[in-house]
């Protein structure tokens, strides 16, 4: 990962690509806010919606985008 450090930013402790983030950003937001707008207008049901979308803009994020690290043995 050295030689391509500069394609790569640390967030929490690991080397992640700008582009997978923003990606997954833009998933995640776009399903979560989705749910939240179309949810009808009754009071738990806005919150309910955001949060399963949010939860599918996980899942959608994590098959799209794979690990790409590799694991070596000390």
């Amino acid at each position: 990962m050295r030689e391509n450090n500069n394609q790569y930013v640390e967030i929490w402790g690991d080397h992640v690509q700008i582009s997978d983030v923003m990606l997954s950003v833009i998933i995640s937001v776009t399903l979560a806010l989705g749910g939240f707008i179309l949810a009808p207008n009754e009071e738990p049901k806005p919150l309910i919606f955001g949060l399963i979308g949010s939860v599918a803009g996980f899942i959608i994020s994590s098959i799209f985008i794979k690990p790409k690290r590799t694991l070596t043995k000390r």
